[in-house]
């Protein structure tokens, strides 16, 4: 099979095609699925840059989201046979679960979910780290309740532009952070109820206008540094400020977040798969199941703003790191 593989960290120009076997199932409960596309993801990027989960297993196979159908299913499998359509989060970390910048990928039933039948394969495969990522954030960090007003930053983004749909489905009012007319006008057909433009205005101005100076009951942040201490101020009360990044705060800002009895959480969704917790897996799994119906029934969406050829990996790295994607990036295998 065609992948590319990542043998040291660096630029993208690390990420080469190579032809390697097609892998072999280990037991009687993985299935062996061909891929049709994967995503890209700031995940992937940032572990090409820095280094993989799992440094030992180099050279390794990025990529966690992937689309596809099952060729081959264990003699064990009750949940998929071969020629089912599947979506799913798995591997791509540098461990031993490789990733889905592949033609194929080793996947255990358990971690994959019904792909929706109204979604293209290359939609399929943009939906699950962003969908996971958001459901997290807003449902089991963030509580969220109806009625509820929250912050979305990011929000043309991948996880943004999911997040505001989330929301809405679960009837709250949502304010969200973007730069320019197009991506304003785009957020607003998702939902949003208010949009900042925060290259020409202060979110925590618009934000304490919106709510007559109480603040909203969740922030969800997906761009750290002085966004995050920034939204410190623009959550009420006893509210909820959720990032997916590392934030610096340091005493002054503690104490800020303190003076609000702020509850302060954070999402990163590869850790299940990192610590190898089989029951937080299955409730991705779950997650990604709720997606398929919730797709099926129109109440959700994925953005594709770019497609890239397998071979072209590196350069769908370079144009996730030049930033402002609007949407999701996804490779296809076909």
């Amino acid at each position: 099979m065609k992948a590319i593989v990542m043998a040291a960290t660096g630029s993208p120009d690390v990420l080469q095609l190579r032809e390697l076997p097609t892998p072999a199932l280990p037991d009687e409960f993985h299935c062996l699925v061909r891929l049709h596309a994967a995503s890209v993801n700031p995940l992937d990027c940032r572990i090409r840059r820095q280094k993989p989960y799992f440094p030992s297993h180099f050279p390794a196979i990025l990529g966690c989201d992937g689309a596809g159908v099952v060729e081959r299913a264990g003699g064990s499998c009750t949940r998929f046979k071969a020629g089912d359509a599947v979506y799913f989060f798995n591997g791509g970390l540098g461990g031993p679960e490789s990733g889905t910048y592949a033609q194929y990928a080793l996947v255990h039933e358990n971690y994959l979910a019904r792909k929706p039948g109204n979604m293209t394969m290359r939609e399929a495969a943009a939906l699950p780290l962003v969908l996971i990522t958001a459901w997290e954030a807003l449902v089991f960090r963030g509580g969220i309740e109806p009625g509820q007003r929250v912050l979305i930053h990011a929000g043309a983004g991948g996880v943004g532009h999911v997040a505001i749909q989330l929301a809405r489905f679960l009837r709250t009012r949502v304010a969200t952070t973007v730069s320019g007319d197009d991506k304003s006008r785009f957020v607003g057909t998702l939902g949003a109820e208010l949009v900042v433009d925060y290259t020409t205005q202060d979110f925590v101005a618009e934000i304490n206008k919106w709510t007559e100076r109480t603040g909203v009951d969740i922030g969800l942040d997906s761009v750290g540094g002085d966004t995050f201490l920034r939204s410190i101020d623009a959550v009420r009360l006893y509210g909820r400020l959720i990032s997916l990044l590392s934030t610096p705060l340091d005493l002054a800002h503690v104490n800020r977040a303190r003076a609000r009895n702020l509850i302060l959480g954070y999402v990163g969704m590869a850790a299940p798969s990192v610590m190898g917790n089989h029951r937080a897996r299955l409730a991705q799994t779950r997650i990604l199941e709720q997606g398929t119906r919730l797709v099926e029934q129109g109440k959700l969406k994925v953005i594709v703003s770019d497609v890239f050829t397998l071979d072209r990996a590196a350069d769908a790295h370079a144009a996730m790191e030049a930033g402002h994607v609007q949407g999701k990036i996804v490779l296809d295998m076909d």
